[in-house]
């Protein structure tokens, strides 16, 4: 019996997918790539608290500092380690929300072949700079709001001080602005973020809208 069929065999819960695409470029250096670690631990603890979430959300980690890497593909996040990040290089911010959209796929089409339902994917993308990876930010930008358009995923992106928002604002949604980090408060973010895939992760699978809960000063639209 393969891995994917006995994770499957083991767990048939429907498949909640989370993908991070975290900036963790050089301007990151220092605090910032400090409180970005310190939030990614806040998400795990924070969604396991919940037993069902625990079993129904996945994780995958894309990272973006020089090149792109994916330190973790989609786990169930009971299964998730959160590695160390270290900032360096540049921001090839385009490449990295491309091979997102690329393993959001192909983990449906997993849950496809294996018979598992799921809820639609959530991609969620923190920078503090703009792409140095020339015009392949246009074409992921095309691809998510073409998936947005279809309900195949659900894009947010959040900015650091530094972060080029008209660029972001041209990659989200209309409906769903990019919001500006207020003073690296990134552990408030993945309260909310963990709070609000949990909302997700325990609803009807298919379900129109949840309510999710207010940035309650974690974040603002920009100026």
């Amino acid at each position: 019996m393969g891995f994917e069929v006995a994770e499957f065999v083991d767990n048939p819960e429907p498949r909640c997918p989370v993908a991070l695409v975290l900036d963790t470029s050089k301007s990151m250096t220092g605090e910032r790539i400090e409180e970005l670690n310190a939030g990614v631990a806040t998400f795990k603890e924070e969604v396991m608290r919940d037993e069902l979430a625990a079993v129904r959300v996945e994780v995958a980690m894309i990272t973006f500092g020089g090149r792109v890497m994916v330190p973790q593909a989609f786990v169930t996040i009971d299964r998730f380690e959160p590695p160390e990040l270290t900032a360096g290089g540049k921001t090839p911010l385009g490449g990295a929300v491309e091979i997102a959209l690329d393993l959001v796929e192909q983990r449906k089409k997993v849950y496809r072949e294996h018979g598992i339902p799921y809820y639609r994917p959530w991609v969620f993308l923190i920078t503090d700079g703009a792409p140095t990876d020339g015009d392949l930010w246009r074409r992921a930008a095309e691809r998510v709001q073409a998936a947005e358009a279809e309900r195949r995923i659900s894009f947010f992106a959040v900015g650091v001080e530094g972060a080029d928002f008209d660029l972001l604002g041209q990659v989200t949604p209309p409906s769903r602005p990019p919001l500006m980090l207020q003073r690296l408060r990134f552990r408030d973010l993945f309260e909310w973020l963990s709070v609000s895939v949990r909302r997700v992760s325990t609803s009807a699978v298919g379900a129109d809208s949840i309510q999710l809960p207010a940035i309650d000063g974690w974040g603002r639209l920009p100026s």
